[in-house]
């Protein structure tokens, strides 16, 4: 599959149905994108095509008049609906859908077709943890991301960071890119990088993020790179509410957007932020640093899941940059705690995959 983006917000759901013609599984089914399912109900190789958007199911023999006749078809050809999530749980789908939703498992309870839930339901939710996170509050998922040297440091003492990890890390990274609907960094890693900040994966054909910078005065130059790309992607940079006009023009008339957010301790305030992203559709960010921000994403409560690589290197001093910047807990009982980890080998380097403890 070239992109997952395009299945974005709708849900990702497994659904398995025992009928007559015996056990038909279908994956990532979504009504805007089912052309190679329509294909096949066209070459006779499924005589019944069922689809699932948003937790309906329809399986449909030619265009049906009404839900009344779709629901009828239903009862003919299924005889149990086994499915990982529950079809009215995860958080309302959108106004309308539920009510459709009840009305149909109300019908399939009256004709007796048993309905099964919650078979792999955390591998399930972890499959739509972007679309369970923004539907339910209107948010986008957040990872966090670093690539460190076993002593803690993303950088030298010089700013320089290429490259900490290795080969098999920058891919993974590239994927993650390609999977998210937005990236976000800072302008200091603007500056020092000169980042494009778009996915390139060798021999594929990667979708690009939109790219998100936190420039809280504006002072990003006209000639970095993330406002010279031939990327369809857009550019994005967030600043203070107070910035002044004419810096803001001169930036969109780069091609890229300006977002105004108000400050917090001299900060773009993160969770002002993410409601403006949900606001704008997108479902996911990958935070890739710099150290300042992450530490202000850390503790504005922001982050949703960490993706930490480390390089066996150790930097040997206490002046490099650190994953973190500012000010930090008092004591070690104030940590962010980490949960459900995972710890994966990428050609020498290390990740350690996990979610961070609500609270």
């Amino acid at each position: 599959m070239a992109s997952h983006r395009w299945l974005i917000p709708h849900l990702r759901h497994i659904v398995v149905i025992h009928g007559l013609q015996g056990q038909l599984m279908l994956g990532l089914l979504l009504a805007q994108h089912l052309e190679e399912f329509y294909g096949a109900f066209a070459c006779g190789l499924i005589e019944q095509l069922v689809v699932e958007r948003q937790g309906v199911l329809l399986a449909l023999h030619g265009q049906p008049k009404n839900f009344g006749e779709i629901h009828t078809r239903l009862v003919l050809h299924i005889h149990e609906i086994v499915a990982a999530l529950d079809i009215l749980d995860p958080l309302e789908f959108v106004a309308g859908d539920a009510f459709v939703q009840a009305l149909f498992l109300e019908f399939l309870e009256q004709n007796g077709v048993p309905v099964i839930t919650g078979v792999c339901e955390a591998q399930a939710k972890k499959l739509n943890e972007f679309f369970i996170k923004y539907v339910g509050t209107g948010r986008p998922f957040v990872i966090a991301k670093c690539a460190a040297t076993l002593d803690g440091r993303i950088a030298t003492r010089t700013g320089d960071s290429r490259w900490v990890t290795g080969e098999a890390a920058r891919r993974f990274v590239h994927q993650l890119r390609h999977k998210v609907d937005a990236i976000m960094v800072g302008i200091n890693t603007i500056r020092n990088d000169d980042p494009s900040l778009t996915t390139r994966l060798p021999g594929l054909q990667g979708s690009d993020p939109t790219r998100v910078i936190l420039d809280t005065h504006l002072t990003i130059s006209p000639d970095a790179r993330v406002l010279q790309q031939a990327s369809a992607a857009p550019t994005i940079l967030v600043a203070g509410i107070h910035v002044a006009g004419n810096k803001k023009t001169a930036i969109e008339k780069a091609g890229a957007r300006v977002l105004k957010v108000a400050l917090k301790n001299d900060l773009i305030d993160m969770n002002l932020l993410m409601q403006q992203l949900g606001a704008m559709e997108l479902t996911s960010l990958l935070i890739e640093g710099g150290s300042r921000v992450l530490a202000s994403a850390f503790n504005h409560a922001v982050v949703d899941k960490v993706f930490f690589f480390y390089a066996p290197k150790i930097l040997g001093g206490d002046d490099g940059v650190p994953i973190c910047s500012g000010p930090s807990a008092e004591y070690m009982d104030e940590c962010i705690g980490i949960r459900d980890i995972a710890v994966h080998r990428l050609g020498d380097d290390v990740l350690i995959e996990g979610y961070v403890e609500a609270g």
